[in-house]
Order: structure tokens, then C-alpha cells, then sequence
């Protein structure tokens, strides 16, 4: 499926995060668990290139803790320091902290060689609604930044302190200003990184039962009843079996399409991840 939607907000994104770079000392790189490779955004390489790294495998509580390991131990192993987190729990602020601070351990060592104590700025990056606000809120110890289930609630820039001498910089969400990895766009609309109002429903749902049948075939069989071959005949059986009917006894496609997406982000459809480290 074709999608197109790079709002002004997000050139601009773009820009401050290129001015900002020079102000901080590395980047926590937040993914959504359901989908990491797609939330990795080429456009952000240029702005973080020399900037040492943390991943962080957001939203972990949609996804089993096998899948997640796998992709944890995928960024180990290409010499990346990596975390997994639901940030709505907050029990992992701790770790994710320590980590920050053994990310940046050298520039730390080197203060305290001068007699100094230095404070870590981070910049939160990612692509939109992959939970960056919410994750600087778990760490802080009072709620600083702007969060929404949708993308593109933060616009500027937040620095917000959460002690242990580290500062973080939210930055707003920031998609590919070229979709044509058709793949990758429909696994960020699957887990809402672009607006749904830009996107054609009931083609999503449509592509999106294509990919749920191949990766969780018995969990759309469980909640919906048998598997049909033809996406079409799906969102009519999804119609059918909830009672989403039109007037005349005709299903309710568009209704049963919503049903489906929504399902899928709720976590009701199992808990394998969009895609497998490679």
C-alpha cells in the first residue's frame, strides 16, 4: 500500500535535531517491539552519526518475551547497547538508566579526571507513537513531557531532568520523507506510527490480514473463525460474526476494518513481532 504523509512538523524535526546534536552526548533510540527495523529511520543517521547509542525496545508487553530477546540479542550483536521496556510500568526506569550511564561512561571518566562532575544529555529519538515521551516520563521523577496514543503529539523540544545527572531532549516523532518500502509502511500504520487518518482503512486492514496470516495465523483463526484466503472475504466474515451489519443485512467492511487494526494494537491477536531479526 502506497502512503504518503511527511508533515512541515517533521523537516523541521529534522532540523532541530541536527542543531541539538552538537548539545548532547548520545541518543536513546526507542522502537516499537512489534516492529523494530521498521521504526529504524535512515533520515535520523546523518543527525546522530558519532553519537553513541542506546536501543530501546519499547512496548515490550505486546510482544512475547522470546520474540523480544531475540531482537535484544540481535543489537547485542552487532555491538549495540540494547533494553526492553513497556515505559507505562515504569519498573525498568532504573536499568534504563544505568544503561544510559554505562553508555556514556567514557565522557563521564573523562570529567572526573578534570575534577568535574558531568551531566549526561541524551536526545530521545524515534519514529511516531513509539512512546519516547512516555518513556522520559517513566524515568522522570514527575511527569515533564507531552504524550498521546497517536502520532504526532509532540511538536518542539522538551529537555526534561530526571536526576542522576541526566538531562534528555524529547524530540518529535519523525517518519521517512520517501515510503517507497511499501512493507515497511504498512508495518508503521499496523502499529499506528502514521496518522490514520491519512490511510485508507479498509486497504490497511486488508493488507494487514495478508501479514497476519502469515505470521499468527492460528490467533486470527481463534478470535475470528476460520481463515479465508481472500482479505475481502475476511473483513466480511469479521462483519458478520460481530454483528457490524449495514442496512439490508450488508456487512459493515469499513466498521469490521477498524475492528481488525484496533484488535491488532490492543495486543488480541497474539504476541509475535511484524517482523524477525535477520
Amino acid at each position: 500500500m502506497r502512503i504518503h504523509w511527511f508533515p512541515g512538523h517533521m523537516t523541521k524535526a529534522i532540523r532541530m535535531m541536527r542543531e541539538e546534536a552538537k548539545n548532547v552526548d548520545s541518543v536513546i533510540y526507542v522502537l516499537d517491539s512489534r516492529a523494530p527495523r521498521s521504526c529504524l529511520n535512515d533520515s535520523f543517521e546523518e543527525v546522530i552519526r558519532g553519537k553513541t547509542r542506546l536501543y530501546v525496545l519499547n512496548k515490550a508487553d505486546l510482544v512475547a518475551r522470546t520474540e523480544v530477546l531475540k531482537w535484544a540479542e540481535y543489537f547485542a550483536g552487532l555491538g549495540m547497547e540494547c533494553i526492553y521496556t513497556d515505559s507505562l510500568s515504569k519498573k525498568d526506569s532504573a536499568s534504563i538508566v544505568k544503561k544510559l550511564l554505562k553508555v556514556n561512561s567514557g565522557v563521564i571518566e573523562r570529567y572526573r579526571a578534570k575534577g568535574v562532575r558531568k551531566t549526561v544529555r541524551a536526545m530521545v529519538i524515534g519514529v511516531p507513537n513509539s512512546g519516547k515521551s512516555t518513556l522520559i516520563n517513566s524515568l522522570a521523577p514527575v511527569k515533564r513531557a507531552v504524550t498521546g496514543n497517536r502520532p504526532g503529539v509532540t511538536r518542539g523540544k522538551q529537555w526534561v531532568s530526571i536526576g542522576a545527572g541526566v538531562e534528555l531532549l524529547d524530540s518529535p516523532g519523525v517518519l521517512y520523507p520517501d515510503f517507497s518500502d511499501e512493507e515497511k509502511a504498512l508495518r508503521l500504520a499496523l502499529i499506528g506510527s502514521v496518522r490514520d487518518e491519512v490511510v485508507d482503512i479498509t486497504e490497511l486492514a486488508r493488507e494487514g490480514y495478508k501479514l497476519f496470516s502469515k505470521i499468527f495465523p492460528e490467533a486470527l483463526e481463534e478470535r475470528y473463525g476460520e481463515l479465508h484466503e481472500n482479505a475481502d472475504g475476511a473483513l466480511e466474515a469479521i462483519a458478520v460474526k460481530r454483528g457490524l451489519m449495514l442496512k439490508g443485512g450488508v456487512p459493515d467492511v469499513e466498521r469490521a476494518a477498524k475492528t481488525l487494526v484496533t484488535d491488532y494494537r490492543k495486543g488480541y491477536l497474539g504476541k509475535k513481532p511484524l517482523e524477525e531479526p535477520k
